[in-house]
């Protein structure tokens, strides 16, 4: 929501909105001179904003179909769009490069948009998270009419959209209060294929079992790892803490091409990324120059510390197979040394869907804390709780606590690896783990 917030400031609109948690982000809008509340509480809305006929409402899924303020806008007569609506008018109005997937698409986003920003060709982009090379989600142009924007599948929100390129990353469930189950959201991915503009193109990581639909002049390409591919990367290798692969494309090969963020999970995110930025026309010495200084995105395997003794990472990962991909990274790049994570699940749907998956996961840490499920958009469920996870967790070090007394757990631990995953409000935590653990 945040960078539509920024889009239309940038267009001369006067902005407010609502959040129920303040936190860094809506604290940088509001010095942006974008007005913010954090109560449900129609007389909180700045004034000059009650006329429903010069003010649009833009709201996302996650805020409930009895917001009080939402009630009173659809009482009297306001327009009110969906997020995704108005991203979707973005899209038609560009040439908009739209990448999905369950995981991996705020990064693959990011990394498309730096990659066309540091060359000739530029893009606007509505991203997924802060880049950490521009510090904010909204990146425009003054001559490219390329868009760069994550395309989300929760409330089937991308189906609104217009690609003229799409990439999709994976296709693990998720969203299955959207979602009866995986075929209904494999055909989700399906149908997303189909809104391709004609003359452009997919995609799409080998081996993903799905049935796209692309009209017969779309253009279709895979991406792979270790695996040949129309984009593929090979010798994926470490050299004094820096990572290094060959990219590999028809006609051509970039050879010892170095990702800025040198985490094993983001070889994959960087090939779909090249991908696109090869086939709007940056050049192989581009290419090169701008994923090497690609610095990531907030809370996607965000480095807080790094130093000898300690390292804190902080990371969105809130999905099984991204808490595995996360995991997996920080044992590759930190070999022997002991990881304690605090986690903080997101969704009691998604709890109760996936609890025995992120049970195995996070039984692969070495030190467990867990906190209280994030609500979000819903409604707790009857006998989902965090517990039904930490039941299932193999550790014998896991700990339950609350937000709010995760210090008091902490303060008893010595990490060497400190690792916070989750989506939720777990973000308001790293501030704080930072001030203490850099005056170690």
């Amino acid at each position: 929501m945040s960078n539509l917030a920024r889009y239309f400031k940038t267009k001369g609109k006067e902005v407010a909105g609502y959040d129920r948690t303040k936190s860094r982000l809506t604290e940088e809008l509001e010095e942006e001179g974008i007005a913010i509340h954090y109560t449900e509480d129609i007389a909180a809305v700045p004034i000059e904003y009650l006329n429903p006929d010069s003010t649009l409402i833009v709201r996302t899924p996650a805020v409930s179909e009895d917001h009080i303020e939402l009630r009173f806008f659809r009482k009297n007569g306001y327009k009110i769009l969906k997020r995704a609506q108005v991203l979707g008018e973005i899209s038609r109005s560009s040439r908009s490069l739209c990448i999905a997937g369950t995981h991996g698409k705020t990064t693959t986003t990011t990394m498309t948009a730096h990659l066309l920003k540091q060359s000739k060709i530029d893009c606007n982009a509505f991203l997924g998270g802060i880049s950490n090379n521009y510090n904010t989600n909204l990146l425009l142009s003054n001559h490219s009419d390329l868009t760069a924007i994550e395309a989300d599948e929760y409330d089937r929100s991308f189906h609104q959209l217009t690609p003229y390129m799409a990439v999709i990353t994976a296709v693990d469930a998720d969203h299955l209060d959207i979602y009866k189950n995986h075929a209904e959201y494999l055909e989700s991915f399906s149908h997303f294929t189909e809104l391709i503009r004609s003359e452009g193109c997919l995609v799409i990581k080998k081996g993903l079992p799905l049935k796209y639909r692309v009209k017969p002049s779309v253009r279709v390409y895979s991406y792979s790892v270790q695996e040949k591919a129309d984009f593929y990367a090979e010798n994926v290798h470490y050299n004094s803490g820096r990572l290094f692969f060959d990219f590999n494309y028809s006609g051509g090969v970039i050879r010892d091409i170095e990702l800025g963020v040198p985490v094993q999970v983001n070889v994959e995110n960087a090939v779909a990324a090249l991908a696109l930025a090869h086939l709007n026309g940056v050049t192989d010495k581009e290419l090169r120059t701008g994923l090497a200084s690609f610095r990531g995105t907030w809370r996607r395997f965000d480095l807080q510390i790094r130093r000898d003794d300690f390292v804190y990472i902080d990371d969105y990962a809130h999905h099984p197979e991204e808490l595995r991909a996360s995991i997996t990274s920080i044992r590759a790049l930190y070999p022997g040394k002991k990881i304690t994570g605090i986690f903080q699940p997101h969704l009691y749907s998604r709890t109760r869907d996936f609890a025995d998956a992120f049970a195995a996961v996070l039984s692969e840490l070495d030190d467990l804390i867990l906190l209280d499920i994030y609500p979000a958009r819903e409604q707790p469920i009857l006998g989902v709780t965090s517990e039904i996870i930490l039941e299932k967790v193999t550790l014998k070090t896991k700990t339950i606590t609350s937000l709010d007394k995760v210090f008091e757990v902490l303060d008893t631990k010595h990490p060497e690896i400190l690792v916070t995953l989750g989506a939720g409000s777990i973000d308001t935590l790293v501030p704080e783990i930072k001030r203490r653990y850099e005056a170690c």
